[in-house]
């Protein structure tokens, strides 16, 4: 099973492609969903005693941790401590999951693909990029979001430019929805007919 991650920066429109690739039979592991999923349960406790009164009877607030967190790296460096090994379980589940049901592909949708270490862990990397003016445009668009919020979590993430030096598929969203569903069909296309093969089994790693 080749396992791709797939990443971008914010407002680049990468759960978009995600869509794509699970429309197309790929399964595909969510980890923003999986973060919720645990904000509403699992990790509420350990939130909590960490960082008190950012969580009600019905999960984390997420806009109280956001304003704890954000711009803090102690503190965004506490959350990730609970988060992440929470998370890397699930992802581990989702892999065994999809190798017993015989997937040929298997797709990790990761935000901090590289900056949590995950491009390590997969055998191929899709990055889904646009220009930085389109993608100021579409994330400023979003409700709740201000150019503050927009340079903190850009200050979090690899510059678009290293991650499309380090990618071994990049999707450009902004040439449009149906480009990008041919660049997904085209990567499957490609993986599934054994044209590509992950750079350490053709160096015989």
């Amino acid at each position: 099973m080749i396992i791709l991650g797939l990443t971008g920066s914010i407002g680049m429109g990468k759960s978009t492609t995600a869509v794509m690739f699970r429309n197309a039979g790929i399964p595909v592991y969510d980890a923003d969903a999986t973060v919720h999923h645990l904000y509403a349960g699992p990790a509420v406790k350990a939130i909590e005693a960490a960082f008190p009164g950012t969580t009600t009877a019905e999960g984390v607030d997420r806009k109280k941790l956001g304003s704890r967190v954000v711009g803090n790296e102690i503190a965004m460096k506490k959350l990730e401590s609970i988060v992440h090994p929470l998370v890397r379980a699930k992802k581990d589940q989702f892999l065994q999951n999809a190798q017993s049901a015989g997937a040929k592909i298997a797709v990790l949708d990761i935000p901090l693909l590289f900056e949590t270490g995950g491009d390590k862990l997969v055998d191929g990397i899709v990055v889904v990029t646009a220009p930085a003016d389109i993608q100021r445009q579409r994330v400023l668009e979003r409700d709740g979001m201000d150019e503050e919020k927009f340079e903190a979590i850009l200050a979090r993430q690899y510059r678009d430019e290293l991650k499309r030096r380090k990618a071994d598929f990049i999707i450009d969203t902004s040439f449009g929805m149906d480009y990008a569903k041919n660049s997904v069909d085209a990567i499957i296309q490609e993986i599934q007919s054994g044209k590509w093969q992950p750079k350490d089994q053709i160096d015989g790693g």
